[in-house]
């Protein structure tokens, strides 16, 4: 059986509504936390498919995190052979690093649910064109070379891009939309949720709106992308 593996940077930010593609694609799915006494000495390249989320830290926060750097070599490693990946949100940023790319604090905060604007219109994205997606980040990327930008939105040039078949990097969450743990994101970050405009009750309003259709359009996108590996 392919294997895939889960990397959360905390515990609140899981694949949500992407596993059930993953495992009708055939994967059985393992799970690590960078807290894990493991995760230091873990393989990433032994995974047929390695999935990394997201989190509220920056990538140039290293000394705070110091598994970062760790974790940015390893990721190189797999990058290099070629094995298929897909980041979200912080995990596409640590793609676009581990890429050769400066990932640093964008002109604002970009949160809650609001359509992307797709460039590759025949491929996997086009299943979230027109549809409110959930964005909850600050940071974002210069294009790392070899790249093709697939996505953008108002605030953000780089909301997705790919490498080949089997890289995938998501600035935007369509997986988050029928996940409760969505109260912990709006109650770890409230500051965030009041620079967009936003509070605790019009955020989860947006949320009942618009998740179901995010995460079946979310569904569809990275089924389709797995269909498509190398």
């Amino acid at each position: 059986m392919k294997t895939a593996l889960i990397i959360r940077h905390v515990p609140h930010e899981g694949v949500a509504g992407y596993r059930q593609p993953i495992e009708d694609a055939g994967y059985h799915v393992d799970r690590i936390d960078v807290t894990d006494p493991e995760f230091a000495s873990l393989d990433l390249c032994r995974h047929d498919l390695l999935i990394m989320m997201g989190g509220p830290m920056g990538i140039y926060e290293h000394e705070d995190h110091p598994w970062i750097r760790c974790q940015m070599r390893r990721l190189a490693r797999r990058l290099e052979a070629d094995r298929p990946t897909l980041g979200v949100c912080f995990g596409a940023q640590m793609v676009a690093a581990a890429l050769g790319a400066e990932v640093y604090p964008g002109p604002a905060k970009e949160v809650g649910f609001h359509p992307v604007t797709v460039h590759d219109t025949e491929g996997p994205l086009r299943h979230v064109e027109g549809v409110p997606v959930l964005h909850w980040h600050g940071d974002t990327f210069t294009r790392p070379e070899g790249v093709e930008l697939l996505a953008s939105s108002d605030l953000y040039e780089h909301q997705a891009f790919r490498r080949g078949r089997n890289l995938l990097a998501l600035q935007f969450h369509a997986e988050m939309g029928e996940d409760p743990r969505f109260d912990a994101w709006i109650e770890q970050s409230p500051g965030d949720v009041a620079a967009v405009g936003h509070t605790p009750d019009t955020l989860r309003a947006a949320h009942e709106a618009h998740g179901p259709r995010a995460v079946a359009a979310g569904r569809a996108m990275i089924s389709e992308w797995l269909d498509g590996l190398g």
